[in-house]
This record gives structure tokens, sequence and C-alpha cells, in this order.
């Protein structure tokens, strides 16, 4: 299975012409596409403006890197300069890019395929939900010509109420619009698994992608109106003084971290489960295992969305609050563990025994979870009430947040990207490149956050620009680590950008995965199957035919009596 599954990257020969009914090419014209109510074309435009936000935002880390590069960083001339660069890099990263970039690219794009239906439940609600995503990150950008943003991503009152910074409202306003974005992705996702599933998938016959995506939006539908009402109240406190949050005016600020962490640690969340649906499609394709423990897998999913309602107040332990509803938090804190923990022991578990195939979407499922793992386990530091009190604001806390964020979201969108490539362009990519950007991207990201620990352990604060000279040592570094990060990166993009011009036509199934997104072209025509395609045991690799003819694999055909819903529920 190992040399089959080795030989299925060899696709068919360049010169074979590609189908003239693929989504790229029909209908033709810049209309076509900005008008266009076809998910595939709206995922590609999602990816486009996802991608320039993460180049923004990572252009300002490397900034912010390079100005630590020395202890005395000058105050007079770069203390607000440099608190706006991490409130912009922090911003662009979660709201612009992180939120909605699995969703919006590859639930938009592979969701109906996933449960073959020809498009989203609703199609020009998704359109609208890509133009108010692209109207808020242009307003949430253009902060920075009416005096930038200085407050932290966080918008932290009475502060974010009182400062000079006078971008402030246009920031929020443009948080306000991406988040009625992320409702209507979140309810089109639901209708389409809810209404557009074929007879023949129950809902323990869908791919656990779907059930990642599936948790992802009852917390984008639940969550998010409670970020937009509280975004909405910061601008009217700020523009006409009414008093909500600031306490000079009758308000309070501890109610406004309320509401914001009751969004935003779920958001966590919006951000990890559709990384970890990614992570269970990979493990088992280039495992060549069925899934172990499929249904511990799906519920997993739904637990975490449910309990991440729940643990909002870790944020605020060194806020004041009682000391019982600390420990109340810290306990929910420690029970949100179990969900993903079970999650990983069955990705462990399905590796066991396994035929695993090292092509470039496993290396980034293998460093998710390595990466992830540490990210968790040093979470339980942070949810405890008695060490939190030492590493709450300091280099810890980074270090953390971003081996969950980008050791999770970002590796997995990487891989997922390297995965489903052959399916939404229909070419191949170079495996050798795409392992070497892999390494240098897992490599250049220990050296960048792994010193960030020690740090924090030292008590060293985060968010500023000066640094006692005994902890240069760590900055330099992370910086080195992060310019190793950025080559790893470029380098990863290039072999994809590469592969659109010289890589060679990609069969319809390269990896020999057995969902239903494989059974059609590469890339997809318009329509996305000429007739609805009968669901099987989306982990089912008995039977799967390697075709030397075009370099990829072969179903067996599943009958029309496969087993129907049968009143199964969720």
């Amino acid at each position: 299975m190992e040399s089959n599954a080795a030989s299925a990257a060899q696709p068919i020969p360049l010169d074979e012409p590609e189908t003239s009914r693929s989504y790229l090419r029909e209908p033709a014209g810049l209309g076509s596409w900005l008008w266009t109510l076809d998910h595939k074309r709206i995922a590609l435009l999602y990816m486009f403006a996802v991608v320039a936000a993460f180049a923004i935002g990572g252009l300002f880390a490397l900034i912010i890197r390079t100005s630590l590069l020395t202890p005395l960083n000058q105050a007079e001339k770069g203390g607000n300069v440099y608190n706006q660069l991490f409130t912009l890099h922090g911003t662009v990263m979660i709201f612009l890019f992180i939120i909605p970039g699995l969703p919006g690219i590859f639930g938009n794009f592979v969701l109906p395929l996933m449960v073959g239906a020809k498009d989203l439940a609703f199609p020009r609600i998704n359109l609208l939900s890509f133009y108010l995503y692209l109207l808020g990150s242009i307003l949430a950008v253009t902060s920075i010509a009416f005096g930038g943003v200085d407050t932290g991503w966080t918008f932290y009152t009475p502060y974010s109420t009182s400062t000079a910074a006078g971008g402030v409202v246009w920031m929020v306003v443009g948080a306000f619009i991406i988040g009625m974005s992320s409702i209507l992705t979140g309810v089109n996702f639901i209708a389409t698994i809810h209404m557009l599933r074929p007879p023949s998938m129950t809902w323990f016959r869908m791919p656990l992608f779907l059930w990642g995506i599936y948790a992802t939006s009852i917390i984008q539908v639940l969550a998010t109106p409670i970020l937009g009402i509280t975004l909405l109240l910061l601008a009217v406190e700020r523009s006409f003084g009414i008093g909500i949050f600031d306490s000079r005016l009758g308000g309070d600020p501890v109610l406004f971290q309320h509401f914001f962490w009751f969004y935003s640690h779920p958001a966590v969340y919006i951000m990890i489960l559709p990384a970890m649906g990614v992570m269970s499609e990979l493990i088992s394709v280039f495992s060549r295992r069925h899934i172990f423990g499929y249904k511990f897998v799906a519920y997993s999913s739904v637990a975490i969305a449910l309990i991440g309602f729940l643990v909002w107040g870790h944020h605020m332990f060194t806020s004041g609050q009682s000391p019982l509803v600390s420990m109340i938090f810290s306990l929910l804190t420690f029970a949100v563990a179990i969900p993903s923990a079970v999650k990983t022991f069955n990705w462990l578990a399905t590796l066991y025994k396994g035929s695993i195939v090292l092509h470039t979407p496993m290396c980034y499922a293998l460093s998710f979870i390595f990466l992830f793992g540490i990210g968790g386990l040093t979470g339980l530091f942070l949810g405890t009430l008695a060490v939190d009190q030492h590493l709450h604001d300091t280099y810890f806390v980074v270090a953390h947040f971003h081996y969950v964020m980008m050791g999770g979201a970002v590796f997995a969108t990487l891989g997922a990207f390297y995965y489903w490539w052959p399916k939404m362009f229909g070419r191949m990519y170079d495996e050798f490149w795409g392992r070497i950007g892999c390494f240098l991207v897992f490599c250049g990201f220990n050296l960048t956050f792994f010193p960030q620990f020690m740090l924090g352990t030292k008590g060293v604060p985060r968010r500023t620009y000066n640094y006692l000279p005994e902890f240069r040592f760590y900055h330099v570094e992370s910086t080195i680590g992060s310019y190793v990060l950025a080559i790893g990166l470029f380098i990863a993009a290039g072999v994809l950008l590469v592969s659109l011009f010289r890589g060679r036509r990609a069969p319809p199934n390269p990896w020999g995965a057995s969902t239903l997104e494989w059974q059609c072209p590469s890339p997809p025509p318009t329509d996305n199957f000429d007739k609805q395609p009968v669901a099987g045991e989306p982990y089912d690799y008995n039977g799967l035919v390697y075709d030397k003819e075009t370099g990829g694999y072969v179903l067996p055909q599943r009958g029309e009596g496969e087993k129907g819903r049968g009143g199964e529920t969720a």
C-alpha cells in the first residue's frame, strides 16, 4: 500500500487538455467572478483576501520582532508606533485571517463537494458574506490612515474609549461588519449540512471535517452577536460619551471584559475546530486507516463548542472577580481540555500501525499534533489559579496563544492547502520543496515562540518595546526564528504558485481518499457532479485501486442500495 500511495502524486502528463467544464474556465469574464454564486469561486475570492491579510499581519510581526532585537528601543521615538503595530498585527491576524480563513476558503470549497451538493444552501447569502468580510477588512485596515489603533486587539476599556488614536471606531466598526459575515456563513453551513446531504449520508457517515465546520458554525451563530453588540456599544461610547464601560461616565470596564471574552474564547474554537477537522482527514488518508473512535471524535467537536461558552472567565483571573467564580472557571478550563485530548489520542491511535505516507499534507498534520500538544499542555498552567497570577500578561501567554493558534490553525491551513490544492486547481506540486517548506516553517516557528516561554517564566511582560539587557538572548533567538519562519512560508507559497504554471495535471483522486469531493474531476466542473453521488463510509479504504494511466486512485462503485438516513439523529 505504501508504494501505491507514494506513487499517487504522479499525475497524468502536462500536455493532456484540461476539461473546458472546469469552474475556473466557465463562465468567463471578470464580472462572472465578482458576482459569482459558485461556492468554489467564492472560496477563491476568500483565499485571495485572506492570504493578503496574512501577508499584511505577517509583515507587522516581522517589524515588531526586528524592533525587539535591542533592549533599549528609544521610547521617545517608537513607543506609540510599537503599540499600533502589535495592535494591527493581532487584529488583522485574528479577525481578518484565522477566524474567516478555514471556513471561508475550505468550508466554502469543500463542504458542498463533501455532501455531494451543487452548491451551498444559500448561494446569494454566501456572496454577501464575502463582500461584508471584504468591507469590514477594508475599514479595519483603513484605521491606519485615521490615526491608527494602539489598544491591543482586545480593545480594553477605558483606554479604548479615551486614547488619542483616531482609528478605534473604524477598527471596531470593521470588526462588527466582519462579525455579520461570520454569522451569515455559519447559518449557511448549518443549513447545507442539514438539508443537502444525500440520503446515503447519515450523521455518522459525515466526514469529520464537516463535524468540525458544523460545530464551528454553532459558535459563529450564537457567540458572534455578543461581540458585535459589544463593539457597537464601544463605538457609541467613544463617539457620544455615553457611560457604558467607562467608570468616569458611570460605566463598568470589567463588564466589557465579560462581554468581549464571552465571544472571544469561543472564537478560539472557531479558529481551531475546522483545523481539527482538517487533521482528521489528513491523518486518516495518509495513514490508510479508518479514523480511530469516529463517534468520539465527532461528539468531541460538539462538546468543545458547548463547553467553550463556559470558560471565558479564565481570562479574568486577575480582574478582581470572586475566588469562588475563579475556581469554577478554572475547573471548567480543565474540563474543556478533555474533548481536545480525545481528538489527539484518537489521532495517535489512528497513526498506530498505519501505512504512513509522508506527503507534504501529512508533514503539516504531524507538525500540528506536536505543536498543538505543546499549546494545549501550556494552557493548563494558565488555567491554574496560583500559577496564572505569575504568568498573566507575560510572554508565556504570547507563546501559548501562538502555539495553539499558529501551531494549530495556521499549520492546519497549510496542510489543507496542500491536500486540496490538486482538487482546487487541477495541478500537482513538487513534493520535495513542499516538505522543505514545511520543515523550515516548523523549525522557524519553534525558534520564534519557544524562547518566549522562557521569557514568560522570568516575568517579562508582553506588549512592551523595552526590556532588560539580560533578556536579549531570548529576543534575538525569537527574531531569528521569525525570519526563518518567513522564509519557510515564502517557499511553501512559492511551491503552490509554481505548480499553477509548471505542475502536472492532477487526477481526480491523487491521495486515495474516500470522501465524495474526490469523486469529481480535478478541478471540478461548475455543477460539481453529473448526478448525486452515493456516500459510503468516509474512511473506508478497502477496494481502492491505483490507476497507472491517471496516476490516481479509483473507488469501487457504491450501489444505490446503501443505507439511508433511517431516522438517525445527531
